[in-house]
């Protein structure tokens, strides 16, 4: 009979984290930290402040609102929002152990969603499904979990996962922010609950009533392996868009770098970006962050696609640009997804965009992005170089707490 499929994965979180691991999740915590600076002016800010006084479960409500989380391409789901405020939420945490639980989580989490199919993506929000696995690997970690306890607390937060698509269909709800407090909340709670004795079916993926069965139709094998650590195959997210929309933003960009960008603008992509993205007459913020036409136009005004570049008022603006921008699939991008992300504008084609792995954005630009959200949000620079300087060096945990308290209230 072979191994469950948890007992191996907590197995393999048990594994020692090395430095080198660490300094990757520094890069990613410090993405989420620019993440949550951006949005601290929106209305799930708000909700955050109202509902917690802890810094790190208000931050729940801000990781992804800008659409600027880091993101796994197999695993379509973005681990930074979920992953970051479980592995900061025990207060005697050591930073290196703050770190240690951030890379466990990265990896119960796109391990798991990479095994999900297209059937699951289509239907369900894979950060929302697959939050709670990351959750409750962080808080494990912190616990000080052994293999079992990994493959029991992971059991017990996958029989609750879900999170459905359906909240795309209703602009202006708050339903994607409540996906991943419900996912952190969850997975923190199923690790505390073995902590204490509780215990999980450890077939719960693979099982004939388990989540495979239930969520997907042709599941592939669970991501990773013995060696290294999938936190290395996670993307960053330059701009303040759907990351369906990035690969068109990137070859606009080159084009009108090379003074070739003229219109009128047409996009060849993915099936998926068509999906979400085809979207000519945004009306709202969030609209405007999911239209392929949109970001075109962003780029031929001469924009670099951040915030400011998806208001009311930047819609009204660009309606001309939008108005030449047309898009359709091509059969050989969407043959190459999720592995690769790319796009076709005016003939230039980009197999992967800027921020993936094989085109990794450096820390100076992840510090660059920290200004702008921070600018955005409301923060003075000095605020940007405290980030930077806690997440990219620092060794003191609490501070990273104190910074959230402050800025969040």
């Amino acid at each position: 009979m072979s191994e469950p499929l948890l007992t191996g994965l907590g197995a393999r979180l048990a594994r020692p984290v090395t430095k080198g691991e660490r300094q990757r999740a520094r890069l990613h915590l410090l993405d989420w930290l620019a993440c949550v600076a951006g949005g601290r002016g929106t209305e799930a800010a708000a909700l955050g402040a109202t509902i917690s006084f802890n810094g790190w479960e208000r931050a729940t409500y801000l990781g992804n609102v800008l659409e600027m989380d880091d993101v796994h391409r197999t695993a379509l789901l973005h681990p930074g929002p979920v992953v970051w405020p479980a592995a900061l939420s025990m207060a005697s945490a050591t930073m290196d152990a703050r770190l240690d639980a951030a890379v466990r989580g990265y990896e119960a989490m796109i391990a798991i969603g990479a095994a999900c199919d297209a059937h699951h993506y289509a239907r369900w929000h894979p950060t929302g499904t697959m939050g709670g696995f990351g959750a409750a690997a962080a808080f494990g970690s912190l616990i000080g979990f052994a293999p079992v306890e990994y493959a029991h607390a992971l059991a017990n937060a996958g029989s609750v996962a879900g999170g459905l698509w359906h909240m795309r269909h209703a602009p202006g709800v708050l339903t994607k922010q409540w996906h991943i407090h419900h996912a952190v909340r969850t997975g923190r709670d199923a690790a505390l609950h073995v902590h204490y004795g509780a215990t999980g079916p450890l077939e719960l993926l693979e099982g004939t009533q388990g989540l495979f069965a239930g969520m997907t139709e042709a599941p592939g094998p669970l991501a990773g392996g013995s060696e290294g650590w999938l936190i290395h195959e996670v993307s960053f997210k330059p701009f303040a868009a759907c990351r369906h929309a990035h690969p068109a933003i990137d070859a606009a960009l080159e084009l009108r770098e090379a003074g070739r960008l003229e219109a009128p603008f047409h996009v060849e992509t993915y099936a998926d970006a068509l999906t979400f993205c085809d979207r000519p007459d945004p009306a709202t913020e969030l609209e405007a962050k999911f239209s392929l036409q949109h970001a075109v136009a962003v780029v031929a005004d001469g924009r670099r696609a951040e915030p400011e570049d998806f208001t009311p008022e930047a819609i009204a603006a660009l309606a001309s640009l939008r108005a030449q921008v047309s898009v359709a699939e091509d059969p050989a991008i969407t043959a190459r997804f999720p592995a690769h992300f790319g796009a076709r504008v005016n003939g230039l084609e980009l197999v992967d965009t800027i921020g993936d792995p094989e085109r990794p954005v450096s820390a100076e630009g992840i510090i660059a992005k920290m200004h702008s959200l921070a600018r955005w949000g409301g923060l003075a620079a000095s605020e940007a170089e405290r980030a930077a300087r806690l997440a990219l060096e620092g060794d003191d945990g609490a501070a990273i707490d104190a910074l959230l308290e402050e800025w969040i209230r």
